[in-house]
């Protein structure tokens, strides 16, 4: 799809902003943030300074799903920048039994067969989000990490509520493991990982394939991860408001994805719930300094290192939540992503499970 005039202007000016020198960028986004203890980055404070006088949000201000999908798709432009190179995409279709799940399999230029494999899921709050809003988020990965990059389309709340997405996520998996030698990979270094809502699919589906003994991934790549609806932690009293996601966002998404009714503390739902976490799969989760979800996120990696698991913890302390979307921008969204590409080419290198 051809990108709207309006809109390349809109980004051009936008890689404008972020081109000027230092203290013109300090004038532009105002006063130094700071928060528990934390400063926000200059990088970010550009960007919602940029964003509040747009009057874009994550979220569209009716709280309308498919205007807030359309701008989803829309703003996307203004900060992934321009798809990342050499690495070949091309679509896959998932079997499953309510019909096939759409995927894009990245491949980077020069990637041996039998290479290690990300099972990725985008976020978007179980409701927004697609295999293009996070085309270059899996561009990235598949070049920085040197792996190929599965990204899956799963169902969508509230069309279809919990546990549709975490079914599909599952099936992803065990496509991906089943069809390694097809799409190129090894079955034995898959890993899953993704963003916010899609970081918590990650987690389920290593908590779902591990306990039935099955094939499991051999790593977890969680980015933000949200891991449990149950419960309002500290962080996401301090950044209720003004940080890219929002309280109000929060609600709207937990009632679209598990509306009334549905149990919660389920561990797929809620995997920080789960009784047991002992023999997961080794876990690098990266955390937001200022995102509503940093606690239970952090809560998730203290949770896997008590149960023995081998665990990674990085707190971005000075980014939002939605960092590996803004690629396209500024410098320091780029140096954490990289941080947790890293990680992921170690925790797949090599690595048998």
């Amino acid at each position: 799809m051809a990108i709207p005039a309006q809109i390349r202007i809109q980004a051009a000016a936008m890689k404008a902003i972020y081109a000027l020198p230092r203290p013109i960028r300090r004038l532009i986004a105002g006063k130094q943030i700071e928060r528990d203890g934390q400063q926000l980055a200059l990088d970010v404070q550009v960007l919602l300074r940029m964003q509040q006088l747009s009057g874009t949000s994550l979220v569209h201000s009716s709280l309308d799903v498919e205007r807030s999908r359309a701008g989803l798709d829309v703003s996307r432009h203004l900060v992934s920048g321009p798809p990342i190179q050499p690495v070949a995409a091309r679509d896959v279709m998932i079997p499953a039994d309510h019909g096939d799940i759409p995927a894009r399999l990245y491949t980077p230029q020069g990637l041996a067969p039998g290479s290690p494999m990300l099972v990725f899921y985008h976020g978007g709050g179980f409701v927004l989000g697609t295999r293009d809003s996070h085309d270059n988020t899996a561009r990235f990965l598949a070049k920085q990490a040197g792996v190929r990059v599965l990204s899956v389309e799963y169902r969508l709340a509230p069309e279809h509520p919990f546990p549709a997405a975490q079914e599909d996520a599952l099936t992803a998996f065990d496509f991906a493991h089943a069809k390694a030698s097809d799409l190129g990979a090894d079955p034995d270094r898959i890993a899953v990982g993704g963003d916010s809502a899609g970081g918590n699919l990650a987690a389920v589906t290593a908590l779902v394939t591990t306990r039935r003994g099955g094939p499991a991934p051999a790593f977890q790549l969680l980015l933000y991860p949200t891991t449990d609806g149950t419960t309002r932690r500290r962080s996401r009293e301090l950044f209720a408001d003004g940080f890219f996601l929002t309280d109000e966002h929060m609600d709207w998404f937990i009632d679209k994805y598990a509306p009334e009714g549905v149990d919660r503390s389920n561990p797929l739902l809620s995997p920080l719930l789960a009784e047991d976490h002992s023999g997961l799969p080794p876990a690098f989760v990266v955390t937001a300094g200022f995102d509503p979800l940093r606690d239970e996120g952090e809560a998730y990696a203290a949770k896997l290192a008590e149960a023995g698991v081998p665990v990674g913890l990085s707190r971005q302390e000075d980014l939002i939540h939605g960092f590996v979307n803004f690629l396209g921008i500024g410098t320091r969204f780029r140096e954490a992503t990289a941080e947790a590409a890293g990680a992921l080419r170690m925790g797949l290198s090599g690595y048998a499970r």
